[in-house]
Order: structure tokens, then sequence, then C-alpha cells
């Protein structure tokens, strides 16, 4: 009978196979990526909160369903769900108290994917504080390539990146003694909203603006329109005002005889009539 050889007298290609065959199965799970959308509640007032998680590829994501998430909030965790077959989980929390929060999703423990967690905002406000509707292109300089109208955002040229002057400073103002701010970034239709309001949270992060609700809408002026119907309709009438810079956005505000600025100061034949317009962020205040 022929003895068992030790492990040592294995030749280096067959150790390479057991080491690979011990790897873990980690390094076969699909790259995901986790979204968390931003929420809007009034305290003891119970929210529903989206997430969705999907798979990376190069030409396209494709969603994930049947994966466990989690939701933390501030740190704590207060829910969890499976995303379903289109990737979306929602989760239903009651906050108790006025402010602003940070949700969390992360990926519990899936034997399939992994994903880095997602952050976005809660806001929990008092229905009688006024909301002001600020178009993100109103923050931004113009961009070459536009039409000399929307930034490209968040697409621009890096020189492009930074905030108009003072919009930051001012806009901390506004919502310091008075104001609630959404932040609302115009797409086309059919554009992944998603990106875009991503995209707008880091920018408004790293030029320091102060934290808001950030929203995508498509469609133009009906889009813009639909959204603070929907605002109304949930009982935040509260939403009397806008900061803008398309005809668009403005248009919205002025079907509904709602206030809106124009900024900086467009053509005078861009000028839809009753807007109000500031030359500058210097001036928004002054108009509003």
């Amino acid at each position: 009978m022929s003895r068992q050889r030790p492990l040592c007298g294995l030749g280096p290609a067959i150790l390479v196979a057991f080491t690979l065959a011990g790897t873990p199965a980690s390094a076969d799970k699909l790259s995901g990526r986790l979204v968390l959308q931003d929420a809007l509640t009034a305290p003891n007032q119970a929210v529903r909160v989206e997430a969705q998680l999907v798979q990376k590829g190069l030409l396209m994501e494709g969603p994930l369903g049947g994966e466990p998430l989690q939701l933390e909030v501030d740190g704590k965790a207060v829910a969890t769900a499976m995303t379903g077959g289109d990737g979306r989980a929602f989760f239903d929390y009651t906050p108790r108290m006025r402010g602003t929060n940070r949700m969390t999703v992360t990926l519990n423990s899936s034997p399939r994917v992994e994903a880095a967690p997602a952050d976005a905002g809660l806001f929990v406000w008092e229905r009688r504080r006024p909301i002001l509707v600020v178009e993100m292109a109103a923050l931004m300089p113009r961009s070459e390539g536009s039409g000399g109208g929307v930034p490209l955002f968040p697409f621009g040229k890096s020189e492009e990146s930074g905030p108009l002057p003072d919009a930051a400073e001012e806009l901390a103002r506004l919502t310091q003694y008075y104001y609630n701010v959404v932040y609302l970034q115009l797409v086309e239709q059919g554009t992944a909203g998603a990106v875009f309001v991503e995209a707008a949270r880091r920018w408004l992060s790293d030029n320091k603006f102060p934290a808001g609700y950030v929203l995508a809408v498509s469609g133009g002026s009906g889009g813009v329109g639909a959204l603070i119907d929907r605002f109304k309709q949930e009982g935040w009438t509260a939403l009397r005002s806008g900061v803008g810079r398309s005809r668009a956005f403005a248009e919205a505000f002025l079907e509904r005889r709602l206030e809106v600025v124009l900024v900086p100061e467009p053509a005078k034949g861009d000028i839809p009539r009753k807007a109000k317009v500031a030359k500058d962020w210097k001036g928004v205040r002054k108009q509003l």
C-alpha cells in the first residue's frame, strides 16, 4: 500500500489551485450600487423612505431583487426591507423631533451582492415655516454648450463647477432665519434623476450650502408645476416662493400665483411677466 504524500510535497501548481479553492465566495459577488432618496415629513408623521439596489454595468444598470437592506437614522438601525423585482425597497419610519437627520442604507449579509452604503437626508419640518424652492441652475455659472441656458450640471467643466458668488452665503442667511429650502434639478424626460440628485448633494455639501431637500423633476414647467401641486396636496401649504434661472421654472410658479425671482438677471426678452429679477445673489433677499 502506497503512503499518502504530505501536503508539503505538492507541486506549486497544485498549491495555487488549493489556495484558490479556499478563496472566500465574496470574490464572485456581483458589484451593486445603492441609491437612497431624500425624505420629507413633519414631526410625529410617518414617512416612506425609498432605496434602490442596482447592478453596476458598463452600458446599463439592472435592478437587483431579493436582497436585504437596512435603514439607519443618525447611526441607529430603524427598519429593514427586501428589494423587489425592480430593485427598490421601502422603509416606514416616524421621527419625533423637528430637524435634519442623516439616513444610511446598507446591504445586510448578502451571499451574492456587495455594495457600499448610501446616504441621504431626512428632513423633519414644521408645516408653518415657509418653503423656498431653489433651482440648481440658479446657483451655478452658465456653461458653454448649454445654449446659454441651464448649466450642464453635473457634467460641466471643472473650472465651472463652483457656485455663483455669494450664493451659499445668502442662501444660508435665508434658511437660518426664515425658510426651509428645497433644491430642484430640472432634467430631460427619461433621464435618470437619481444620478443628478446624488451629484447635486455632493456639490452642495462641497460648496457649503445649507442642508435642503434635493429633488429632480422632468418635463419643463409641467414637471415643476406637478411638484408644487404635490407639495400642496401633502399639506405643505407654506411653499410660496422660488428662486430659479429657467423660464420653465418661473412659469410654473407664476401660473400658481406664487412669487419667483430669476437670478442672475436674464435678457429682457426672457423675463416672464410678473417675475422678479435679481442681478446677483446679494439682491435675492431684497426681492423675497
